[in-house]
């Protein structure tokens, strides 16, 4: 058994009465196990879910996978690691200013593209059609990332930041964000189970709170000039100004700082998050303006098409046909499920009996980083992979 040792009666209410002002903590948080991970007042409610997070076995795995552009070896561009930090301090910094939990936003913007796969959307586009061929379910990123902190790891994480993550889809932008109602797991779980079933579930996902809508929003802020940069980084594009200057401007800072005050202007003392049309309007042709330009761009489509395509269908057969013939030398024992198991091995959660082959072949690649899935290839069909990578030095 695990000990946790706590602070004596004596300090804690001193800290109460000198830094709280005697108000205490208010544990609002809603788990499926509400006996366990009781809020305290050192480690209150969203505290506990934001290290829970932190801490989750996959969060490392952030660090090398792709936000937009793959194949380059150059630090300077933006991963998931780096993509989820800028959302977690715009969404606070909104949140600061109209009086929401930062730790709540905190908790969903870390948790919010936990379960992405490798090679940003094209690899999810693809792991979707593989999935869906073989089961006639979706898959979707968001919806991942909860069965990630729900599912594969028993993690008890709140409703709240569940909920906040399943809705986060930056793909979507509002004019208004008014937060949906939600009750307990037993809805929760229904909302989930239809983004399985239907594939435009997606697209009707609402945040439960306020929380969840600044993230939401704050998503769409992050990437937008930030993506911007990183293609003038790997020479897609010369500079910023191949962009229309807008309500918003063109350049990473003024997008989001002009967004953040917008916003705070807007939704301060209301029910709803805002943008007023000017800004709204702004934020949609700015998206527009990057898709075009950068996101299908054929430089970057070609290769996720013709290379990475068929790798994803050969190890997602290969993965399954080895879990079907109990091949137990095989990656996806040794690498992925062991793996679960021991991280699973303070609860009584057991993950094999709680999923199907191909949830499990889902869930090991979706948890790949990209190298390691370039690597994976070559080990298991022993030839060297089609994806050359783009040097330090190459055009220097």
């Amino acid at each position: 058994m695990l000990k946790y040792e706590k602070l004596s009666e004596e300090l804690q209410k001193r800290i109460n009465e000198e830094l709280l002002g005697g108000q205490g903590f208010v544990d609002k948080a809603i788990r499926r196990n509400p006996a366990k991970d009781k809020a305290t007042l050192w480690r209150p409610a969203f505290v506990r879910d934001v290290e829970k997070i932190m801490h989750s076995p996959y969060y490392n795995r952030y660090a090398d996978k792709t936000q937009v552009f793959s194949f380059y070896k150059n630090d300077d561009i933006s991963h998931r690691a780096l993509h989820v930090q800028l959302v977690s301090r715009i969404a606070r910094n909104i949140g600061k200013m109209i009086g929401l939990d930062l730790d709540l936003i905190e908790a969903i913007a870390l948790g919010h593209d936990i379960g992405h796969t490798p090679f940003g959307h094209a690899g999810e586009k693809f792991l979707n059609e593989l999935y869906h061929e073989n089961t006639g379910r979706y898959f979707n990123h968001n919806v991942h990332s909860v069965r990630v902190l729900d599912k594969i790891f028993s993690l008890n994480i709140s409703l709240q930041t569940l909920d906040g993550i399943l809705c986060h889809n930056g793909e979507f932008e509002c004019k208004e964000y008014y937060p949906s109602t939600l009750t307990d797991f037993e809805e929760f779980d229904k909302k989930v189970e239809e983004c399985y079933a239907d594939q435009s579930a997606i697209k009707r996902l609402i945040p439960s709170t306020l929380e969840g809508c600044v993230v939401r929003i704050s998503d769409m802020i992050a990437y937008i000039g930030k993506d911007r940069q990183d293609a003038i980084k790997t020479k897609l594009i010369d500079s910023e100004d191949i962009f229309d200057e807008s309500e918003i401007g063109r350049h990473n800072a003024t997008i989001i700082h002009n967004l953040i005050v917008n916003i705070v202007e807007n939704s301060y003392g209301k029910s709803y998050i805002r943008l007023d049309d000017k800004h709204y309007n702004a934020l949609k042709d700015s998206k527009k303006d990057n898709y075009e330009i950068i996101y299908l761009n054929h430089k970057i489509a070609d290769i996720y098409d013709k290379q990475i395509r068929p790798m994803f269908e050969r190890i997602y057969l290969k993965l399954l046909s080895d879990l079907k013939n109990d091949v137990k030398s095989s990656p996806i024992f040794k690498h992925h499920i062991d793996f679960v198991n021991h991280a699973n091995r303070f609860t009584d959660y057991e993950y094999t009996k709680n999923s199907d082959f191909d949830e499990i072949v889902v869930d090991y690649i979706a948890s790949m980083t990209d190298d390691y899935f370039i690597d994976l290839y070559e080990y298991m069909f022993n030839e060297k992979s089609p994806i050359e990578y783009i040097s330090y030095f190459e055009n220097v």
